[in-house]
Formats: C-alpha cells, sequence, structure tokens
C-alpha cells in the first residue's frame, strides 16, 4: 500500500483491512494519533484525509487510495499553528488524551468556518469526547485561534 502522510510517501507491507491508526502508530510510529474507541465515536483518532477530518479508527488503509493524510504531527512543524497556540493560551488540555483528535477536528472546522459561532463549534466537536470535560476551554480556543493571535498579549 502507498500513502502520503504529512507530505512523505510511504511503501507499506499492511493487510488492507488494517485500520489507518494502526498504520500510523504501529507501522510509521506517529503515535500523535490515539486509540480510544475503536468504533469511531470518541475522536481521539482523528486525522485529515485531504483536509476533510476522519476517524483512523474505522477506515482500513485500502479506502485511502491517493488522499493525503495530515496527523498531529504533520499539522505544523513548530507547534505554531493557530489552534495549537490557542490551546496553549487558553490552557486546555488536563489529561490530554483526546486532544490531538480535538486539535485536528478543529483546525478542519477553522480551514472552512475561520470564524464559527458556538453553534458551528459544537456541531463540529460533538463527535469528540473529552473525559476531562473542557468542553468550555476547547470552545474559547476555537474562537481565538479564528482570530490572528495577539502575540503581546
Amino acid at each position: 500500500m502507498k500513502l502520503t502522510v504529512n507530505n512523505k510517501s510511504y511503501d507499506l507491507d499492511v493487510d488492507p483491512d488494517m485500520p489507518l491508526l494502526w498504520a500510523l502508530r504501529d507501522v510509521l510510529k506517529l503515535t500523535g494519533t490515539k486509540y480510544g474507541c475503536g468504533i469511531a465515536q470518541c475522536g481521539a483518532c482523528t486525522v485529515h484525509l485531504d483536509g476533510n477530518p476522519i476517524r483512523s479508527c474505522v477506515t482500513p488503509v485500502q479506502a485511502i487510495g491517493e488522499a493525503k493524510i495530515t496527523t498531529i504531527e504533520g499539522l505544523s512543524e513548530n507547534t505554531d499553528h493557530p489552534v495549537q497556540q490557542a490551546w496553549l493560551e487558553v490552557d486546555v488540555p488536563q489529561c490530554g488524551y483526546c486532544q490531538s483528535g480535538q486539535i485536528m477536528t478543529a483546525a478542519a472546522l477553522l480551514e472552512k468556518n475561520p470564524h464559527p459561532d458556538d453553534a458551528a463549534i459544537d456541531a463540529a466537536m460533538s463527535g469528540n469526547i473529552c473525559r476531562c470535560g473542557t468542553y468550555e476551554r476547547i470552545r474559547k480556543a476555537i474562537h481565538m485561534a479564528g482570530q490572528p493571535l495577539n502575540k503581546d498579549v
């Protein structure tokens, strides 16, 4: 199987039915994408497929085709993506386990809608579960990331 992950091309000798999550974590050693539930209900495994958020735990490698995959490791080189910066500014994570999936979903939302209202944020993020309950901070960080970050504050 040939995959393009974070703008790099890989030839993988894996079962075509292998979930993308395991190809990323076990074969490519990109462990930022997390396993949460295995049934596409929690969002911890969210990556981008041609810019759209998908659940990698239920997406077989054979379904990827020519599409480009972006993981949390490929979102930015130096944690300087606006969503990552807002996450730090607002101090969103507690345990942090769900955060790569949350960030990937938020980044995809802001790519399509740079200034979402609360309802749009809630709709986009509804499939991402945070067991620590940081939803208010997540929403605040998404609003912040939709605005130019003020480095002087």
